[in-house]
């Protein structure tokens, strides 16, 4: 892995999930395959949604794992995932998943930043909009710093 949180590997543009459990399997594959997190990681972000809904407005949830599973996170990272439909999330339509992993307290500042984007309804419409995924990592670009 390389110092940045998000790389273009780590950005789906297509999600297929169809439920809110679908979408943390697929943002944790992502969080795997990067070398972020051990296989038990996505255990623990379901916890997490079993406890409090990780939706954020805006068309985002940003799932995580518990304090329990900090052991399996190897890295701090992220998953992007867009979904052309949107996953009702608890009667909230989700079109972005991202996927958090924070090694040593590192996700704060990374969920300040997605936050951030977020919170404003031309970043949201720019992501939705996004063709490829330098585009979105463009658009995400402070999230590595």
């Amino acid at each position: 892995m390389s110092g940045n949180v998000l790389e273009l590997s780590q950005i789906e543009l297509h999600g297929s999930a169809t439920t809110p459990a679908e979408a943390i399997e697929e943002a944790a594959k992502i969080l795997i395959a990067a070398g972020a997190v051990s296989s038990e990681y996505v255990r623990y972000m379901h916890d997490r949604e079993a406890t409090v809904s990780t939706y954020m407005g805006n068309f985002l949830a940003i799932p995580h794992g518990t304090n329990e599973g900090k052991d399996t996170i190897l890295a701090s990272a992220l998953s992007f995932v867009r979904y052309d439909n949107p996953i009702d999330w608890n009667g909230n339509p989700v079109r972005f998943v991202v996927g958090i992993a924070g090694k040593d307290g590192g996700h704060m500042e990374v969920l300040s930043s997605i936050a951030l984007i977020f919170s404003e309804d031309d970043q949201v419409a720019a992501l939705l909009a996004a063709k490829t995924p330098e585009e979105v990592l463009e658009l995400l670009g402070d999230v590595n710093g």
